[in-house]
């Protein structure tokens, strides 16, 4: 097993074991994706990525993490995300998509406005909505703690946007609950104080997560995975753990998710994270020796002797590259390279391709 093997989950098979993480791009009007989607997007799958996976979309207006976050809260998003996810597949990577909620961490500024609060006059919104009325720093908004009520229009939410992204012809669904998120938040017992079905025990915690999981399986064609994005740490004295992680993952499984896709912190502002190249990498092969379940591995994973280490020793089935591949949209081809491994080029690329001089 090795970075360039093929990996099939289901039906879908990914010629490598390179993914493009889903980072937000903020650069929406309305949730509608644009042509900046179309070339970002499509750029990585020509550079030679196994899966592309589309930006946080939002299931709802308010669960946008900023007012130009990507949207699949309504039918007319659907084309021109399908337009993405087209491209995608004609350049050999399976296309992907994540759905999200922002929760107490929504209407805020894209980074290079400074990422604070946008106040309704700023075109922000209010309230923003959470397990409990905590938030998340001392400049945020204090969430409205969600009723029984919100916590079923938000599952009828998810499970839309579970529709119109099979209908907009992504192969691979992820749910996002890591980062702080909401559904991070109602995981975590620092965001989650509630003393409902909710809040309380881990299996409570577990629970809104789950359900979602199971509505969302249930749409999902039973040939397309599904996955689930998590912070498998917050970081922080008495919040979410990677001992829980491994037990939500069996939960998961037992669920119909089929990869883990494994992040770690967010919950809160001031957790002491250990960044390193590969820091969250032991967090990725924890879950996958005591779940069972495969897993995918992020974090300042740079180098292509590092990203293939990963996957021969077994420490995770795939890794997720971020910002490394928006530097460089070509990283799998020059890896290909530098790891002696023979790939197909974008044929309109072929004459720039380099002799292959090594062997792995």
């Amino acid at each position: 097993m090795s970075l360039f093997s093929p990996f099939q989950l289901r039906d879908v098979v990914f010629r490598n074991r390179i993914g493009i993480s889903p980072m937000c791009q903020y650069s929406c009007q309305d949730g509608f994706a644009t042509d900046w989607h179309l070339v970002h997007l499509g750029s990585r799958a020509a550079g030679g990525a196994g899966m592309v996976m589309v930006e946080a979309t939002a299931v709802s207006p308010e669960g946008r993490i900023s007012p130009q976050d990507l949207g699949i809260w309504k039918d007319a998003h659907i084309e021109p995300l399908a337009r993405v996810a087209r491209f995608i597949q004609e350049q050999g990577a399976v296309p992907a998509i994540q759905i999200a909620h922002a929760g107490r961490k929504a209407s805020t500024a894209a980074p290079w406005q400074g990422g604070q609060p946008v106040g309704v006059a700023a075109g922000g919104w209010s309230p923003v909505l959470g397990p409990s009325a905590i938030p998340f720093d001392a400049a945020s908004q204090t969430p409205q703690a969600m009723t029984l009520a919100d916590i079923e229009t938000l599952k009828s939410a998810f499970a839309e946007a579970a529709r119109r992204a099979l209908k907009a012809g992504f192969q691979v669904l992820e749910l996002h609950a890591a980062h702080g998120y909401l559904l991070h938040s109602f995981l975590s017992p620092l965001s989650n104080q509630r003393s409902d079905a909710y809040g309380g025990s881990l299996e409570n915690r577990m629970r809104l997560l789950l359900e979602i999981a199971t509505e969302a399986r249930q749409i999902w064609p039973e040939t397309l995975p599904l996955w689930v994005r998590i912070s498998a740490t917050d970081w922080a004295e008495g919040g979410w753990d990677v001992d829980q992680s491994v037990q939500l993952a069996i939960e998961l499984k037992k669920h119909g998710v089929d990869l883990m896709d494994v992040s770690s912190g967010g919950a809160v502002p001031d957790a002491k994270i250990p960044v390193a190249p590969g820091y969250q990498v032991p967090l990725a092969e924890q879950i996958r020796q005591q779940a069972g379940l495969p897993t995918a591995a992020v974090g300042m994973i740079t180098e292509p002797p590092q990203a293939n280490a990963i996957i021969a020793q077994g420490q995770a089935d795939m890794i997720l590259l971020g910002r490394e591949s928006l530097r460089n949209p070509y990283w799998p081809l020059h890896a290909a390279h530098q790891l002696g491994v023979d790939v197909v080029w974008p044929q309109q690329y072929e004459r720039a391709k380099p002799r292959v001089r090594q062997s792995v």
